[in-house]
């Protein structure tokens, strides 16, 4: 489990495909500081160390993941957001999120406003996922606090600290993005269609 509190940032240095899974070595100042079998979100994708080697390390990402995230868009001396997975009985600064990608979105806008950013997100709202206004959204594993929402559309108003210290500072309209929706709105959005489901049937 994660917070959505985005720790540092890695850079991609190495890109390798074997076979159907893809080989990522990244750079970070907390490389040093990881282990191998631990688990670090990557963009809000949970991946497992398999190698350290002084300031990098090593992760791979098998055919479901590159296809349901953006990491198949990687390339070298991208930075990603990098997020180690929490600890009990530490301060929960942002809400649960697991490191399993819903579902990509689009950058559909970025407004400057005095100091901040708004950006808006396209989703396909097929798949059933949803937002609430003030409810909470993971985008590239950051926990932010929804501004509107509308069926496949919603907006964040990002903060110059998170802008300045998350790859949110080089994202571009039209990018790809990570979205991991509220698991609390995910076990509701389910109950409500199983009960729809049963009415039907009856």
């Amino acid at each position: 489990m994660f917070t959505g509190i985005i720790e540092t940032l890695g850079e991609v240095r190495a890109i390798n495909e074997l076979g159907m899974n893809t080989n990522f070595w990244l750079q970070s100042s907390i490389a040093q500081e990881l282990k191998i079998d631990q688990s670090l979100a990557h963009n809000g994708v949970c991946l497992t160390i398999v190698d350290v080697k002084d300031d990098t390390y090593l992760v791979t990402a098998v055919k479901e993941t590159l296809h349901r995230t953006n990491l198949s868009a990687l390339q070298i001396s991208n930075k990603v957001n990098l997020e180690r997975c929490m600890k009990l009985g530490d301060r929960l600064d942002g809400h649960l999120v697991q490191g399993h990608v819903d579902q990509t979105g689009i950058v559909k806008s970025i407004v400057e406003q005095g100091g901040s950013w708004v950006f808006e997100f396209e989703y396909d709202s097929a798949l059933g996922n949803i937002t609430v206004e003030k409810g909470s959204i993971c985008v590239n594993g950051t926990s932010l606090t929804v501004v509107k929402s509308e069926v496949g559309l919603f907006s964040v108003a990002i903060i110059p600290y998170t802008y300045f210290h998350t790859v949110f500072q080089f994202l571009q309209k039209g990018e790809r993005v990570n979205l991991e929706f509220d698991i609390l709105g995910k076990y509701i959005a389910k109950l409500y269609s199983n009960n729809q489901l049963k009415q039907n049937k009856s």
